[in-house]
């Protein structure tokens, strides 16, 4: 087998679990792929490749890595089946004793990935009958040290560029640190010119992505203050998210920028995890419920509409009902938009396992539910004071139905009558009454 007919007219499925950053890594592979000659199988197909790009947050993360991988290797028999991401990190040993699994790529390794797949299909020929080969190539954490850019479009209308990657903070319920290596990050000048392609390409909007992004410079010399002004010279691109950035990290400076900003959009997502203070030093993380709070008020003094999104975790161990009930009020108690709630997960290896207090999972439900029901109300408080305002809005092609989509500078999602002609443009829009289903407002072009 030469090689040019490795890939050539090869057909590919792609399948990604987890965060946004996966979603992008994955949109890269597929992007090289597709440069040898491979294009992502059509429904009905057969593949000859399967890339599953996997999660391992929590142990349901686990369990749904298994049944996709499963689910293809099944659907796509004789196909060379690749898993990467943090499972295959983490637990590359498992993934390679699944039946039908041929290639285990560890977090330091998947930016090898064309050429272990072109090695595989030299060496290991395969039909469907065969047994898979089960073998997995993965690095300690301390050893993955490679940034492997990545900028891809999503389904719709915006663009996710990865400007770091790794953790080096070890809280104690975490794995990523473990799964993703130490914190690293691209150039800016590299960075610069990925988002001035971005831009060439048509695009107007791009999401900052990366496992703890304001640590951005480690490798570099850098700042992500720097990296942000830089990125806002950037002509074409109208708008920029950033997704995540650490309290510690957001600094009043960075705050500061954005209100003022050519194409940040006024639209935060911080963890917070606790608002216990005995909780947050239990998870070791590093600032308290007054900084947290210092951050959200600055952002709505700057910025009164802003979005501001807020991770928060339940049923930790050592979250008493009194420390849960100290989250509760100071959220309630914040201007916040959204809730992104999540419940604790037992992970092997982790600190948090030495602490004795654990709490019960139908208790664990019961204040997930609570926290959900309070950001319900928060979102919809916040939708409904924007009712009557105009906004400009980047519309999204409509897949079916009579509606498109599309969201505000703050992140309102507003429904539209569909005219797939305005697909990726900027509109000016009034802002109506809730949508039928509750999940956006209806607008008015103007």
């Amino acid at each position: 087998m030469t090689d040019e007919t490795i890939f050539q007219d090869k057909k590919a499925a792609y399948y990604t679990l987890g965060c946004k950053l996966n979603f992008s890594e994955t949109s890269t592979i597929g992007q090289l792929m597709n440069e040898r000659g491979v294009r992502p199988v059509r429904r009905g197909e057969m593949a000859d490749f399967c890339i599953i790009n996997t999660c391992s947050v929590t142990e349901v993360a686990d369990k749904k890595c298994r049944q996709a991988i499963h689910k293809l290797v099944k659907q796509h028999p004789g196909a060379y089946v690749v898993v990467v991401g943090c499972y295959a990190q983490l637990k590359p040993e498992t993934v390679a004793q699944i039946e039908g699994v041929d290639l285990v790529l560890g977090a330091e390794e998947k930016g090898r990935l064309m050429e272990m797949v072109e090695k595989l299909v030299k060496n290991v020929p395969k039909h469907a009958t065969e047994q898979s080969v089960g073998q997995f190539v993965t690095s300690k954490f301390k050893d993955i040290h490679t940034f492997s850019p990545s900028c891809s479009r999503g389904d719709r209308t915006r663009y996710f560029l990865k400007v770091q990657d790794g953790c080096d903070y070890f809280c104690t319920y975490c794995t990523i640190p473990f799964a993703r290596g130490k914190s690293r990050n691209g150039s800016i000048a590299s960075l610069v010119e990925q988002a001035e392609r971005v831009a060439s390409e048509g695009g107007k909007e791009i999401v900052i992505t990366g496992v703890n992004i304001g640590d951005f410079g480690k490798t570099t010399g850098e700042s992500f203050l720097d990296l942000i002004k830089a990125l806002d010279g950037v002509m074409g691109v109208d708008r920029y998210r950033i997704s995540s950035l650490e309290p510690d990290l957001l600094s009043d400076e960075l705050i500061a920028y954005v209100a003022h900003s050519r194409a940040f959009m006024p639209h935060f997502h911080i963890p917070l995890q606790s608002g216990s203070d005995e909780v947050l030093k239990l998870m070791h993380r590093r600032y308290g419920s007054a900084l947290f709070a210092h951050k959200v008020m600055t952002i709505k003094t700057l910025m009164p509409d802003a979005f501001i999104g807020v991770d928060v975790m339940v049923g930790t161990r050592g979250e008493t009902p009194e420390c849960f009930e100290q989250t509760y009020e100071f959220l309630k108690s914040l201007p916040v938009t959204q809730l992104h709630v999540f419940s604790y997960s037992e992970r092997p290896g982790t600190q948090a396992l030495k602490i004795d207090y654990v709490v019960d999972p139908k208790e664990k439900h019961c204040r997930s539910q609570r926290l959900l029901d309070l950001s319900e109300q928060k979102i919809r408080e916040f939708y409904l004071s924007h009712v009557g305002q105009e906004a400009s809005v980047l519309v999204e092609r409509a897949k079916t139905g009579d509606v498109m989509h599309g969201f505000t500078e703050n992140y309102i999602r507003v429904e539209m009558d569909r005219n797939n002609a305005l697909d990726n443009e900027i509109v000016r829009v009034r802002m109506e009454g809730m949508s039928a289903d509750g999940s956006s407002l209806r607008a008015e072009i103007k």
